[in-house]
């Protein structure tokens, strides 16, 4: 099993940053991917970044929040940190890690990652 803890979140005002960390414990040997999703009133379910810990090593941005999000992780420890710069109140929502073994790593769908965290909030004020 893998356990996946979130911490981070917050308020903030239009144009802030917050950050987001991910890790994850128990059997992260079997972790191929791992994601940002969030939950906003606008989109409903959207995929915010995937990073694949595989051969590709790839990362992949949602268009959303390309040029403004940017993870950074730790390929050993499987830990993922978001950095959201330039946050919009469109932004708003609940935001979740999740992680998945083997496979390909989907960024517009939730249905093949089976560890989840708790999710944290985040809220941009206009």
């Amino acid at each position: 099993q893998v356990r996946v803890v979130q911490s981070g979140g917050g308020s903030v005002q239009t144009g802030g940053s917050l950050r987001l960390s991910c890790t994850t414990s128990g059997e992260i040997y079997r972790i191929r991917c791992m994601a940002w999703f969030r939950r906003t009133p606008e989109k409903g379910r959207e995929g915010v970044v995937v990073t694949d810990f595989g051969r590709s090593g790839e990362t992949i941005y949602g268009e959303s929040v390309k040029g403004r999000f940017v993870i950074s992780r730790d390929n050993a420890t499987k830990t993922m940190y978001l950095q959201m710069n330039s946050l919009k109140p469109e932004d708003t929502g609940m935001y979740y890690c999740a992680a998945k073994a083997g496979g390909y790593c989907p960024m517009h769908t939730e249905d093949p990652y089976s560890y989840w965290s708790q999710g944290a909030q985040v809220t941009v004020s206009s």
